[in-house]
């Protein structure tokens, strides 16, 4: 009888930095844009910060010319140089007139939580920051995850730190279906 208690006893205690663990939640949305160009695959890790607090990517067609930007920006309180947040931006080389494709309507949102591209830890984000974002676009698909961030002070609302990983595929990350 003490040799089951045991083994149930070591298996609560190995179980139990597990339950707090639970798989990242993945979320989807589409573009507004619905073509059919495709991309050349690629996966990047991004670190951001204070001072170096933008970045930009240039995306290749599936022909492998330059067709899309990614940039991340930051965001804070106007006026200020600290940073609350920080954004995702798409835009089409072929069409300047859209900034930002990776928005699910043309018109500015009213359900935050279609704003995938938006990077927010804050304890009222309408998207849990560890979520995993889906978006497709136009034949291919842009998912990000934030790796990791860090306030300072720790008990502030400003950011001196956040790590993204960004993967741009043509196959649907969610089931391995093309578009």
């Amino acid at each position: 009888m003490n040799r089951i208690l045991n083994s149930a006893l070591c298996c609560l205690l190995l179980a139990a930095p597990l339950l707090g663990q639970a798989a990242p939640q993945t979320l989807y949305s589409e573009s507004f844009r619905h073509g059919s160009t495709r991309i050349t695959e690629e996966s990047f890790e991004v670190k951001l910060n204070s001072q170096n607090a933008v970045y930009h990517e240039r995306i290749k067609d599936a022909r492998g010319a330059d067709r899309y930007v990614l940039s991340i920006l930051s965001l804070g309180p106007v006026g200020d140089t600290k940073i609350t947040s920080w954004q995702v931006k798409l835009a089409d080389l072929h069409h300047s007139i859209y900034d930002n494709i990776l928005l699910a309507s043309q018109s500015p949102a009213i359900d935050p939580t279609t704003n995938l591209w938006w990077l927010t830890p804050g304890r009222y984000a309408a998207i849990s920051i560890n979520s995993r974002r889906i978006i497709r676009v136009d034949g291919f698909y842009v998912v990000l995850q934030v790796k990791g961030y860090h306030f300072t002070p720790p008990d502030s609302p400003y950011l001196d730190s956040m790590t993204v990983d960004v993967q741009f595929t043509n196959t649907d990350p969610r089931g391995g279906k093309n578009p």
